[in-house]
């Protein structure tokens, strides 16, 4: 058994490379071997979100606090909430943030394959953002 307390891993600002706007990553885990799991709690202000990315096993994401916006490529933009529970499958090319009047937060939980949870592509532009 492992008890990861409160506060024992920094918070962190989201790198300006995968990130438009300011959101804030709190890592909460990251599996030992043979596990490939990990998990962040990631805070997203008003108008903040990911770049576009896909995940080699898939992403779950649980939303905890406000108001978002997710979209998979081809799609439309989806509006979530406080509870939902979205998933990405595998190699899905997506993104996800804050409405652009609420903050949100939400757990993400993703495995890594070949030591890599995620490959980050281009910034969601603004057209696409606002559906």
């Amino acid at each position: 058994m492992k008890i990861i307390r409160s506060g024992a891993n920094a918070s962190m600002q989201g790198p300006e490379d995968w990130f438009t706007g300011t959101v804030r990553v709190d890592p909460l885990f990251q599996a030992e071997e043979p596990g490939r799991t990990s998990g962040s709690h990631v805070t997203f202000e008003p108008g903040a979100r990911t770049a576009w990315h896909t995940h080699p096993a898939g992403q779950t994401l649980i939303v905890t606090f406000g108001r978002g916006r997710v979209q998979r490529e081809g799609g439309p933009v989806e509006e979530i909430s406080q509870g939902d529970v979205v998933w990405f499958p595998a190699g899905e090319k997506h993104w996800h943030g804050a409405s652009s009047e609420t903050a949100m937060s939400h757990i993400a939980v993703q495995e890594s394959i070949d030591g890599s949870p995620v490959t980050w592509l281009e910034k969601v532009a603004d057209e696409d953002y606002n559906g």
